[in-house]
């Protein structure tokens, strides 16, 4: 067995790991570098291996970190399939397209307003080469073993996302896990990850494994946050992944509101038509929740979803107090970056992170308490309040992830740590080594090691 560490290896994002078994190459994952310039960079890079010879692309899940560069893949002349759960082919599809549309938009205004310095600006990869890479995707059922050759692919629900699976190769006695994104024990939305029976090479996520989520009720504190804004005649601007946050923020705001925590009368207004889609897959695919079905059916009662740019731009210049849900969740493209460049100045107003902001973001620049933030080619000041609830991230921290290690029934011979940035993962390997006596290694990017 080979494995060869082509994303996220050093850092969160890019998600990429070619693995050698049984005469087939298995690439699990293929998603984007988010946050520092230098990471987004790789994105425009050709492949650091050979496209054509990958026998089959495994996902984990839909996140665009993890499935992201499936449509440069496809433009890079890959003509596999794409294996991912039913519910993780589902929301691919809302994502890719999106992704593909906001490439385009970013190509589109930099040429327009010049603020580009090539001759002219292009998309990382266009709609037609995200339809492309959708129409190769096969929907494989959890639990059930799909053969590819001789190598046997099975998916395990670990929660996190509607979807998300840890990916497990197996060829004759040699097994390989890989845990993609592992959710909390205790997810709003989400049933918790569900444990791995064992395997000789594991690849494991470190996004909080140097970090305990915290303590406090961030359901309450997201309340007072509101009242308090409102009060001063300000509106709360949520950044959020469309896919996940959003739906547990609305079910957190619909629950405040029948608590009485905030007024029922404040606008609730979700900016995100990909937000809105994924919705709908929730509904569809509820069945995969903890949630009663009812409670499901419920989560856009009372919100105002907004459709159409004409209808996001009156929202921009709307001066009612309000809550507004809008992608994406680092800040880092899409409409949520007009509501900014509107709310940023104005110290009435709160903007909220709820979740994991990826170094070298614009949510994490903002968290940290920048004073401006460029958008758009130009520097908009951030005098309105910033808060980062993290307690709202989808990710198992770091005690979460050893309990999940520890319910193999079969530890592994070798542990390699992805999916992390440095301090988290190497935080990660020295509790494995201290704990529960693996053998961990950090990975590397571009490193190849056989096991």
């Amino acid at each position: 067995m080979e494995v060869e560490f082509h994303g996220a290896a050093g850092t969160v994002t890019g998600s990429k790991h070619l693995v050698t078994l049984g005469g087939r190459r298995i690439l699990l994952d293929c998603g984007l570098f988010q946050g520092f310039k230098t990471l987004r960079e790789r994105n425009w890079a050709p492949p650091a291996f050979d496209v054509r010879s990958i026998d089959a692309v495994v996902l984990s899940h839909a996140h665009l970190d993890h499935s992201g560069w499936l449509p440069g893949l496809v433009r890079h002349g890959y003509r596999g399939p794409i294996y991912a759960s039913p519910a993780t082919r589902d929301l691919a599809e809302v994502l890719l397209l999106d992704s593909a549309h906001l490439q385009e938009e970013d190509a589109r205004r930099a040429n327009r307003h010049g603020y580009t310095r090539h001759e002219k600006a292009l998309p990382l990869y266009t709609t037609a080469d995200a339809r492309r890479a959708i129409a190769k995707i096969t929907p494989l059922p959890t639990h059930r073993e799909l053969p590819l050759g001789e190598v046997g692919v099975t998916l395990t629900p670990v929660g996190h996302l509607l979807g998300a699976c840890a990916v497990t190769l197996r060829h004759k006695r040699q097994t390989l896990a890989y845990s993609g994104d592992v959710g909390r024990r205790h997810d709003l939305l989400m049933p918790a990850p569900e444990a791995l029976d064992g395997a000789d090479v594991l690849l494991v996520e470190s996004t909080y494994g140097n970090r305990r989520h915290p303590a406090e009720d961030v359901a309450m504190r997201l309340a007072y946050i509101i009242r308090d804004t409102i009060k001063r005649g300000g509106s709360v601007l949520l950044p959020s992944f469309a896919v996940g946050r959003a739906q547990a923020l609305m079910l957190v705001l619909q629950r405040l509101k029948a608590a009485g925590e905030i007024p029922a009368n404040v606008p609730i207004y979700l900016d995100s038509p990909m937000a809105a889609q994924a919705t709908e897959l929730y509904r569809r695919h509820r069945r995969l929740l903890r949630i009663a079905p009812a409670e499901a059916a419920r989560l856009c009662d009372g919100v105002r979803i907004v459709g159409s740019a004409a209808q996001s731009q009156r929202l921009v210049a709307s001066r009612y107090p309000s809550v507004i849900i809008s992608a994406s969740g680092m800040a880092t493209g899409g409409r949520v970056l007009h509501h900014l460049k509107h709310l940023a100045p104005d110290p009435r107003h709160h903007v909220v992170f709820a979740g994991f902001q990826v170094a070298g973001s614009r949510g994490a620049h903002m968290v940290a308490g920048a004073t401006e933030v460029k958008i758009h080619g130009e520097y908009v000041p951030v005098r309105a309040q910033v808060s980062g609830l993290e307690g709202f991230s989808g990710h198992a921290d770091a005690d979460e992830l050893v309990q999940w290690m520890r319910g193999m029934r079969r530890p592994p011979q070798q542990t390699w740590i992805v999916h992390g940035e440095p301090d988290a993962a190497d935080t990660l390997r020295m509790r494995l080594k201290d704990e529960l006596h693996w053998p961990a290694h950090v990975a590397e990017h571009g490193q190849r090691v056989e096991a």
